[in-house]
């Protein structure tokens, strides 16, 4: 554990999963290719999004039970291959229904990789390492969409569609062959199964729900993954242009301090969960009364808000990202380790089934306020923004409730095991006298 090849066998997951992101974000640069390919409508071209985004919350589940029994390294390289699959059948598709058929395979074989490779980090690294990793591991993972909105862009503007999306399956080829190399489920074991029986995994599946600890874990990321994934993915560039009348190059800034900020922030938080085992829930409701905060201040302000407030708001947004990662170290550290992948599953669930939410919620309140005359014929009208944006307050005021009830939950079954969590008040004081400590012991070696 720790070792150099702990290192690699790291890497070529997290290789993998960035490849992942990438195969998951190529269909959505490439929107104005596939209205022209496909002859689709927007909503048409919006299932191609939403079918994809099912697909990946549905197979959580079901992916975290096989990852336990099967392992890791299997579910890691069948994901690339069916993403492989899927880029192939898109490459090659002249209809919305077999577009749709292969983000089917891409949805599938991407759900299948972040938990896997998660599953691998307590088999090679020991706990005080882990919350870093985890932070990192999705850091790395996200830079897939660096890869989808540069290399991937030229492709399809220089080559053409076909020859882009057969280039993005060989890149999960590659992959696949380097999980095959390299990857292996810990250092004591190969790719080998384990004789867990279906029934066993039924009774895996209700001890992971019945665990407190998994609940607090999915609940945490339904409440802080969500609004930023919306913002993203598909709400936060017509609302920056539209509603709040900013400009191309200002709105591409705040996306792409979005990204910044998460790669920023992750290492933090992934050290503060490691110094703060007991405070994480602490976070997650500090991290989500930021972004109703932000989204507070910026919809009350009279008029298209500034663009300092709008730049809170984005910073807000994207420490929800890495924030969310907090979640899936309940699910690690309230399971044992045969059902880890189980119980991640049933965590990133959460924030998945609040983003669908979400969007839908938003684009119908859109809707509504446009059939009814209140936004003047203007679907992206400031006050119809407004409105709809707000409707995710609801789901972020539901999810820190859900937070709170589970953490009581789990406090209770930890004092019942004799641990008990100190008031926050006296965990920083004891944080202040420790710092003073160090700080004493520190200048008595120097002097």
């Amino acid at each position: 554990m720790n070792s150099s090849r702990a290192l690699l066998v790291w890497g070529a997951g997290v290789t993998a999963y960035l490849v992942a992101v990438t195969q998951r974000t190529t269909f959505g640069v490439a929107g104005l290719e596939a209205t022209d390919r496909f002859d689709a409508s927007a909503s048409q071209l919006s299932v191609f999004t939403v079918v994809q985004l099912l697909v990946y919350a549905g197979l959580q589940v079901p992916v975290g039970v096989l990852v336990d029994r099967w392992g890791p390294r299997a579910l890691i390289v069948t994901g690339g291959v069916l993403m492989a699959l899927g880029q192939t059948q898109l490459a090659f598709a002249d209809s919305v229904s077999a577009g749709i058929a292969g983000r089917l395979l891409v949805g599938a074989g991407d759900a299948m990789t972040f938990i896997s490779v998660l599953r691998l980090l307590p088999a090679w690294f020991e706990p005080r390492r882990i919350p870093v990793l985890t932070q990192w591991t999705g850091i790395v993972g996200q830079l897939g969409q660096v890869v989808s909105v540069i290399p991937f862009v030229a492709l399809l503007s220089t080559l053409g569609w076909q020859p882009a999306f057969l280039a993005a399956a060989a890149l999960s080829v590659v992959a696949v062959v380097l999980s095959v190399t390299v990857i292996r489920n810990s250092p004591h074991e190969d790719n080998e199964p384990t004789s867990q029986t279906l029934r066993q995994t039924g009774t895996s599946l209700a001890e992971a729900w019945k665990q407190p600890g998994t609940r607090l874990g999915l609940w945490s990321h339904f409440t802080i993954q969500f609004p930023g994934t919306v913002f993203v993915l598909m709400w936060g560039y017509p609302y920056l242009i539209r509603a709040e009348k900013v400009g191309e190059g200002p709105a591409s800034a705040l996306m792409t301090l979005f990204v910044a900020v998460g790669i920023a922030c992750g290492p933090l938080l992934g050290r503060y969960v490691g110094r703060h085992p007991l405070r994480r829930s602490t976070m997650v409701l500090a991290i989500a009364a930021l972004m109703a905060g932000a989204w507070l201040a910026v919809l009350l302000y009279p008029g298209p808000a500034p663009l300092p407030l709008l730049t809170l708001l984005v910073v807000a947004l994207a420490i929800g990202g890495p924030g969310s990662m907090i979640a899936f170290d309940f699910a690690r550290t309230f399971n044992p380790a045969a059902r880890i992948g189980t119980a991640t599953g049933i965590v990133n669930i959460g924030g998945f089934v609040a983003s669908l939410l979400s969007m839908f919620v938003i684009g119908v309140v859109l809707d509504v306020l446009l059939g009814s005359g209140f936004s003047r014929g203007d679907l992206y009208a400031l006050p119809s923004f407004r409105l709809a944006m707000g409707a995710q307050l609801v789901l972020l005021a539901v999810g820190a409730c859900a937070v709170v009830i589970a953490r009581r939950k789990v406090r209770r079954r930890m004092a019942d095991q004799g641990v008990v969590v100190p008031p926050l008040r006296d965990a920083l004081a004891r944080e202040r006298r420790l710092r003073r400590e160090r700080r004493a012991a520190r200048r008595n070696a120097t002097g």
